[in-house]
């Protein structure tokens, strides 16, 4: 037998950490590899973790509504068939196991691997955000397992705006309320360690309080780095799409019982979109720090909303599609996130996002990008106005508006304009004459 650890998987891409929802196993469970093993969720999709080992269930490390990133350790499995671990790691092993359950002196929250004098140990994540930050990790408390730092510490204190640095270690007091004086070695702690306003928040008799599940988190985390990290700026463009609906709605009936599932006005968009990206493929591009990164694939990420919850599935490769494919695919994907058959695969690999936004009524919004895309494009409800004609006349017309996020360090806005042209000309000449679904 040998203990084998079982780590935070990466559950799509960009995803950097993921919330243990519910154990499926309790130690002393014995478990055949692939068998699953927890219920994990992410701001992009709440998936079952299979066991990488056949073994028995020795201790979950990680408790339900904890928050991992990719790589940490969630739990500990006695591998059947293995042989003994190598004796250099017992005692390392034996040792992490005495400092876990040795109690910290009561005067302070220690933490074991800076009060012990040993090596300090980051995750990469949060190394790179400290230092792009200038954060003295030496005086932030962590959130984590024996106090270890997590990228959710940081991220609250550079919401916060007050970046504790190495020279910000005064010999004066924080002003917050102890039970004890702080020694010569402690350093003060940063009240960006901790939720700004969150307890000051009032509940008066016929509130309603409802607990953040770890998808919102996720959700939030995740569009305030998109905020915090990527300048966004914003465009819009009217398309008179008169013609695409006269030709859609003539065709819908016949096509809804010829194939099984609707024509939604949201495929025509969404091959305009694909068609575009193919002609100006700077749009479907990643910033990647150092460099930009312009996709070959075309795979358009699509917004689908349940009750409390966001989730962006892929169409893959949708410039090769025709627009029944990408109806049927759309009906396909909307169909599992609202049945909770979403898998991770399902999610990865999107380099631009369309959002119908229409589909409950908005006419004007601006998106916040699906990082580390580039840009959004909010489809918006398709109404009836009067409009100028080219002659001076005035007709009603079915107009849509098109709004684009898009990150201003990846893109400009003259290439940004040129492509929300090209799409409104692709809408504006769908008609039964120039234009096959199949």
């Amino acid at each position: 037998m040998g203990l084998e650890n079982m780590k935070m998987p990466q559950l799509g891409e960009s995803v950097t950490e993921g919330t243990i929802s519910k154990w499926l196993v309790s130690p002393g469970d014995h478990v055949n590899k692939y068998d699953p093993i927890a219920e994990v969720q992410t701001d992009k999709v709440n998936a079952e973790v299979p066991s990488s080992f056949t073994g028995t269930i020795k201790e979950l490390i990680a408790g339900e509504g904890d928050t991992l990133e990719v790589g940490e350790i969630i739990c500990s499995i006695e591998v059947e068939g293995a042989g003994s671990a190598p004796a250099a790691e017992e005692p390392t092993t034996a040792q992490a196991k005495e400092e876990a359950t040795t109690p910290a002196p009561a005067t302070e929250n220690v933490k074991p691997s800076k009060e012990n004098g040993s090596k300090v140990r980051y995750s990469p994540a949060v190394l790179k955000l400290s230092q792009e930050h200038g954060i003295d990790l030496n005086q932030v408390e962590g959130s984590g397992k024996e106090g270890r730092i997590t990228r959710k510490d940081l991220k609250k204190i550079i919401e916060s705006g007050t970046i504790p640095k190495a020279s910000d270690a005064p010999a004066a007091p924080v002003q917050e309320s102890t039970t004890q004086a702080p020694t010569a070695t402690d350093a003060p702690k940063p009240a960006a360690s901790k939720p700004a306003a969150a307890a000051n928040v009032p509940v008066m008799p016929g509130d309603i309080e409802i607990p953040v599940t770890g998808v919102r988190k996720a959700i939030a985390a995740n569009m305030v780095r998109s905020k915090h990290e990527a300048p966004h700026a914003w465009t819009m463009m009217e398309v008179d799409v008169t013609n695409l609906v006269d030709y859609r709605n003539s065709i819908k009936g016949e096509f809804k019982q010829r194939e099984g599932f609707n024509l939604t006005f949201f495929a025509f968009f969404v091959k305009a979109v694909a068609q575009a990206l193919k002609e100006y493929p700077q749009i479907n591009s990643m910033w990647a720090g150092d460099k930009i990164v312009q996709k070959k694939d075309i795979n358009l990420s699509i917004a689908v909303a349940t009750d409390d919850a966001l989730f962006v599935p892929v169409i893959k490769n949708a410039d090769e599609k025709t627009i029944k494919g990408i109806a049927r695919e759309i009906t396909e994907l909307a169909g599992k996130v609202r049945t909770g058959k979403l898998k991770s695969e399902d999610m990865q690999g999107g380099t631009f996002t369309v959002n119908n936004t229409g589909s409950f009524g908005s006419v004007q919004s601006m998106g916040i990008i699906n990082y580390p895309q580039a840009a959004i494009l909010q489809v918006e409800s398709i109404v009836k106005r009067p409009v100028v004609m080219s002659n001076g006349m005035i007709a009603v017309r079915d107009m849509v508006n098109l709004c684009m996020s898009l990150d201003h360090r990846v893109l400009d806005g003259l290439v940004c304009g040129r492509f929300l042209q090209r799409v409104k000309e692709i809408l504006e000449n769908t008609s039964k004459e120039t234009t096959s679904v199949y």
